[in-house]
This record gives C-alpha cells, structure tokens and sequence, in this order.
C-alpha cells in the first residue's frame, strides 16, 4: 500500500496577480487542480512540493512548514484549526 501525500493547502488560498502563486501554498492554479486529479502520481507530487518550497523564503516558508507538518499530524493546518477555535 502506497502512502498518499497530503495536499500542501494550508487554507489560506490567495493568489498573488504578479506571480500567479497562491500566498499559502506557493502553486499555480494548474498545479491545484493536478493535485485533486486521481491520476496524478504520488512522485509528481513529492516532486511538486519539493517545486512549491523552492518559491518560498523566510516567514513564508517557516509558516508553511509548521502549519503543513500540523496538517499531515493532525488532518488540519493550523490556519484553519485557528478559524475554527474562532
């Protein structure tokens, strides 16, 4: 059995209008949607988020590596653990 990666959103889905990538998450509209696609590879997608990393730096960065390790502990980012406590 085959281990599922877990889709990087880390509920906070903006894009940026110059660079095309969402402020959470750093991908594309296209790599969303290749990401919900049942024949997308679990190696594109490890491929994909090693990708989206590379576009971050700093806070950005250190935020969504604690929010998506959260996530993949927990099945919530913690954005949206934070909305919901409200």
């Amino acid at each position: 059995m085959t281990k599922k990666i877990v889709s990087p959103c880390i509920s906070i889905c903006k894009t940026d209008p110059i660079t095309g990538y969402c402020y959470g998450c750093a991908r594309t509209n296209d790599e969303k949607k290749l990401w919900k696609s049942e024949s997308t590879s679990e190696e594109w997608k490890l491929e994909n988020l090693k990708t989206i990393k590379s576009r971050m730096q700093g806070w950005q960065l250190n935020t969504f590596e604690e929010s998506y390790k959260h996530k993949i502990s927990h099945g919530i980012s913690l954005f949206k653990k934070k909305i919901l406590e409200g």
